[in-house]
Order: C-alpha cells, then sequence, then structure tokens
C-alpha cells in the first residue's frame, strides 16, 4: 500500500443466503467508512443489488472492478468471483451458497498474500454448507491458519468489544465439548497465554498487558473435589508465564467471574472452550462484538455474529457488529504498523551497576524488557 492510498479493507460476501449483504451494504453506509478505507468486496455486483433495495434507505453505488488493483479510493468496489446464474434463496442453507462463499474467501485471501488487500473481514458463513473437497474446516480461523501461516503460526481467536474493551480469548476454539478436557494441557495454556499477550501488545497497543486465565471445572475445580487440571495444569502454566514476567492471574471460576463484573479489571480474558468464553462474550456485546483471528502474518476480523437465516432478507439486521469489524482491522493493521516499527531497532538497554564505580556500564543488548 502506498503513503497516498487508503487502506484496502477485503470483504467477503459470506453465506449469500444469509445476512452478509445486509450486513456489509450496512455498514458501508457509514459515511466515515470511504474517508477511513477502500472497500472491495468479493462476491457478485447481481446479488448485491438483490439485498441493496431492502438492506439500506440509500442504495450505495458499486464500483465493478475485475481485480483488487484497480480499486478506487473513495468509491465501494465489488469484484464478481461468482455467475450470475446464482440462485439466492433468503434463510435457506444450500450447497450453492456454501460454494459460492467460498469462491469469495478464496479470491480474497490470495489477493490478501499478494498485497492487493490490506486486511480481511469475513461475513459469516454456514459451516456445514460451505464444506467440500476444497474446505474441510471446522471454521475461518482454521483455514486461514492453513492459508496465512507461513512460518508455522498458529491461529488464535480473540472476540472483542470496542465499546466496553472486552477481549476474550480461548485455549480451543471449534472443537467438540466432549474433546475439550484432553485440549487442555500445559503447554496448551502456556502457549494461548504467551500469544494472547503479544497480541494486545502488538494488536492492541497495551504496554502491560493484564491477562485473567479462568478455570476448566465449576468453582475452579474445588480444591480437586470437581477436577484437578486447575491444580495440576492450568496453575502451573500461570506460574511459568509469571516468571517470564506475563501479567496473567487466576484460575477463576468462569460463573462468578462473569458475574460480578471481574472482567473489566483486566484487558484480556482467557477461556478454555468455546462457549465457556463465547455465552457471556454475547450476552455483553452481541451487537458490537468482533471475531478476531491473531496470531497470523494478517489481520482478519468478522462480525461476531452467524447467518442469521431466521431474519435473512428481511431488512431488520443490525450493521453494527460488521460496521465495528472493519474499523476495528483497521486499527489492528495500523496498531501493527506502529508497534513494528517502535521495535525494528530497539535502544542498546544500559544502566549503571549497583555497588561499583560509576564508569562501569553493562550493555544488556539482549534484555527483552524495556522497563
Amino acid at each position: 500500500m502506498s503513503d497516498k492510498q487508503k487502506i484496502r479493507v477485503g470483504i467477503t460476501q459470506g453465506d449469500i443466503n444469509g445476512v452478509g449483504y445486509e450486513v456489509i451494504l450496512k455498514a458501508l453506509e457509514d459515511e466515515r467508512m470511504p474517508e477511513m478505507c477502500t472497500p472491495v468486496i468479493y462476491g457478485s455486483a447481481k446479488i448485491a443489488g438483490y439485498y441493496r433495495k431492502g438492506a439500506i434507505a440509500n442504495p450505495l453505488q458499486l464500483n465493478q472492478i475485475s481485480n483488487a488493483s484497480e480499486a478506487r479510493d473513495g468509491q465501494y468496489n465489488i469484484i464478481n468471483v461468482i455467475g450470475e446464474d446464482v440462485k439466492v434463496e433468503p434463510g435457506i442453507a444450500t450447497a450453492e451458497s456454501g460454494q459460492a462463499a467460498f469462491a469469495a474467501l478464496e479470491r480474497a485471501v490470495a489477493d490478501l498474500r499478494a498485497g492487493y488487500i490490506d486486511v480481511l473481514v469475513t461475513a459469516p458463513i454456514n459451516k456445514h454448507s460451505i464444506q467440500s473437497d476444497t474446505f474441510h474446516f471446522p471454521g475461518h480461523t482454521e483455514y486461514l491458519e492453513a492459508s496465512l501461516a507461513d512460518n508455522g503460526e498458529k491461529a488464535l481467536m480473540i472476540l472483542c468489544d470496542p465499546r466496553t474493551s472486552l477481549r476474550v480469548a480461548l485455549v480451543t476454539g471449534h472443537l467438540p465439548l466432549s474433546n475439550v478436557a484432553q485440549g487442555i494441557t500445559k503447554e496448551a495454556v502456556e502457549e494461548r497465554i504467551k500469544e494472547f499477550d503479544n497480541s494486545l501488545r502488538r494488536d492492541f497497543g497495551i504496554h502491560r498487558p493484564r491477562i485473567a486465565v479462568l478455570a476448566l471445572n465449576p468453582h475452579s475445580g474445588e480444591n480437586g473435589l470437581l477436577g484437578s487440571e486447575e491444580s495440576e495444569i492450568i496453575e502451573p502454566a500461570i506460574a511459568e508465564c509469571q516468571n517470564q514476567r506475563i501479567n496473567c492471574y487466576g484460575p477463576y471460576a468462569a460463573d462468578g467471574f462473569f458475574g460480578a463484573g471481574q472482567f473489566a479489571r483486566f484487558d484480556g480474558v482467557l477461556a478454555m472452550y468455546h462457549d465457556q468464553g463465547l455465552a457471556p462474550f454475547k450476552t455483553i456485546a452481541m451487537n458490537s462484538g468482533v471475531n478476531f483471528t491473531a496470531g497470523l502474518p494478517y489481520v482478519r476480523t468478522s462480525p461476531d455474529h452467524g447467518t442469521a437465516y431466521d431474519i435473512a432478507g428481511r431488512g431488520t439486521v443490525s450493521g453494527d457488529s460488521m460496521r465495528q469489524a472493519i474499523f476495528q482491522a483497521i486499527d489492528i493493521y495500523r496498531n501493527r504498523a506502529v508497534f513494528d516499527k517502535a521495535y525494528s531497532n530497539p535502544l542498546r538497554k544500559q544502566y549503571i551497576e549497583k555497588n561499583k564505580s560509576d564508569n562501569v556500564v553493562l550493555d544488556l543488548t539482549n534484555s527483552e524488557e524495556t522497563e
């Protein structure tokens, strides 16, 4: 991206029978949008036109382009990635809608890797309909990890709410509940704490983040009565990270933690499994929540809701979560640029050793701490 060019935001259409186009169009209706970025929609101008009639009061003019390199600043650009004969059936999950969702995602990811777009924002997909020989993942997060991790990076799902500053990360993601316990290991918890700490610093601009770690079992295991994972796995992982000067605390019983509002005291909350973190998060931040895929070389966000088939095509869905997803992607992209520039050539750390002559200076070039 050149210095004069706005941030190019690639937006995938998601499931064409869900609320994807409606939330995209409503989000782009915000008058601040063309001033902050150059939107590039991956989908179908025809289908966008179909939903545009009932989604917004003042229909947006879409600039049809063949490649993202042709995107114009100040306009709403769209690339046709599927044929015009694709059938739209609002509220119905079909194999055709799944194929259309993947076509948009595949093209956008290729353009993201090539540098034609700067960040990726994905509209909701149906995780069952999108399955095929080329897509065999539980969701966006796992697909993006396989497609965008150049050096073995691990994707970390973070749910964030710009309104309340609540951020929730997960140790295990799209995993059946019966398999969660075996996915909770000391190594996994420790790795996620470190990844979360790094993301809070680099992606959210928090210098010394405070992380709360939730327990796996009710009442934090009740001293082993309700489970031993807390004492044998989670507590040792927290202690190891604290030894590395990461501000992490816990484990906290999940029900009391959210019920008492303790999350407000922390910059991030690490949950052990999907619904443990997402159920309270969505209760608190449903309309403004954002799903961010951390840990990868590229920025990807999405609204924190699904296809909403029950209201698809009615024009009643809120575009707030998609709008926040776009704004959050822009903020994270900028935060990374600032962080990487600041740490690209750090000053050599020096100090005067105590009990020695004032002329003796120790050079601690390899020290990671800068405080």
